[in-house]
């Protein structure tokens, strides 16, 4: 053989190998990578704006905790100030009720001091009429002389 004309057909061979590779593998290899390589583009850029929520939503987050507190802390004032209020209202009707149940309970005493001042003053008078039958060693009629036990009455 011919070391010129392998040399050529070795040549011709490379050639219409590397056209054929051109031609058929290479653009479906190199649309691969560059599909490969927008994919993890937008991986990324996918990774990155997840990132970015995340930093929005905790700061949402912390800012609606903020606010759950500020309203929490509000609410119990405002409860502790109606907790206060009732109390200072149950005192109050405490306060009245005390006042109320006292003066019936003075009331009811000096009832009693003039019921019993009543009943002092009739032992009085029929011990007095008693007393006056020993000594007058006679009996003293009480109807005949009601005037004068009235006013003797009267008089204690």
């Amino acid at each position: 053989m011919n070391l010129n004309a392998t040399i050529f057909f070795q040549m011709l061979v490379f050639f219409v190998l590397a056209w054929f590779t051109m031609k058929f593998v290479w653009p479906p290899l190199t649309k691969a990578m560059d599909e490969r390589r927008q994919k993890i583009a937008d991986g990324l850029s996918a990774a990155e704006k997840g990132r970015a929520d995340l930093a929005q939503a905790q700061a949402r987050v912390s800012l609606i905790e903020a606010s759950a507190k500020s309203e929490t802390h509000a609410r119990i004032v405002e409860a502790e100030k109606q907790a206060a209020g009732l109390i200072d209202e149950a005192r109050r009707e405490a306060e009245v009720e005390r006042a109320r149940i006292v003066a019936q309970a003075k009331q009811e005493a000096q009832q009693e001091a003039q019921r019993a001042r009543a009943s002092l003053r009739d032992e009085v008078a029929a011990l007095a009429v008693k007393g006056a039958e020993h000594i007058l060693k006679r009996e003293v009629d009480a109807s005949a002389h009601a005037e004068l036990l009235t006013q003797l009455k009267a008089q204690l």
